[in-house]
């Protein structure tokens, strides 16, 4: 039997300690959160803080985006970049669940956590642009305009979900969550904005027609999906405004 130090130990702990799946696609739900649970039981016994998971994920997710706007796209290049990508994602996930299992949450890791998010959300698709301007047989310079519509719509959506979950009221402390189980519809129809599904699009990388295409067609999907969220977001915020108003 495993000591309470133990990996097993860990990742026992680990799985009866999950956040709630509600509002997220499957991809996350049953790859990158079970991924991070691995690397957050092995990161635990290793005795590594939350923060150097978080600093780690972001070599990996850096260094791959790097290697997307310097070198010319190649096959080799596409697993490699998707491999960055995804282990810096799984990482991404560890830190928050390290930190609940070592009692460690706060703030100042939150914070850290959001910024190394946003800031790999901006660089990825600056390095995209980098690559099409370096190394693509584009069809016109139009296509140039396209990492910067889909890092607009991504910058958004992040910032916007969290903006909105912030103002939101929380539940009083102690209260039970309630509610319906999450939706396995809605966490299918989130896949196409879902991080995961972005760091597969890489694969694409060995050729040009292929990525160029698949990312195009994923950055109409963003955009459906900022403009669907922002209308959601706002009726949600005015309708408990509302609500306030005719309390007080």
């Amino acid at each position: 039997m495993p000591g309470t130090g133990s990996y097993g130990a860990a990742l026992r702990r680990l799985r009866d300690a999950q956040k709630t799946a509600k509002g997220i696609s499957l991809y996350s739900r049953y790859l990158n959160r079970p991924l991070g649970r691995v690397f957050a039981a092995a990161a635990h016994r290793a005795g590594l803080r939350p923060n150097q998971v978080t600093a780690l994920s972001a070599l990996l997710s850096y260094a791959a985006i790097a290697g997307v706007a310097l070198a010319e796209p190649s096959w080799p290049l596409a697993l490699a970049v998707w491999a960055g990508l995804v282990v810096g994602f799984a990482l991404d996930s560890a830190d928050g669940q390290l930190a609940r299992l070592r009692g460690e949450s706060s703030a100042v890791g939150e914070w850290l956590d959001h910024v190394v998010d946003c800031a790999k959300i901006t660089v990825l698709h600056a390095a995209v642009l980098i690559s099409f301007h370096r190394f693509f047989d584009l069809p016109g310079e139009g296509w140039l305009l396209v990492p910067l519509l889909f890092q607009l719509a991504a910058v958004l959506i992040f910032f916007g979900g969290l903006l909105t979950d912030k103002l939101k009221p929380k539940a009083a402390p102690g209260s039970s969550p309630g509610g319906a189980p999450p939706s396995r519809v809605r966490a299918v129809a989130l896949l196409p904005v879902d991080y995961g599904v972005l760091c597969a699009l890489f694969l694409l990388l060995g050729s040009e027609t292929a990525f160029r295409l698949g990312y195009a067609a994923l950055c109409a999907v963003y955009v459906l999906f900022c403009v669907a969220f922002s209308v959601k977001w706002f009726r949600e915020l005015s309708a408990l405004n509302a609500s306030s108003a005719a309390r007080s």
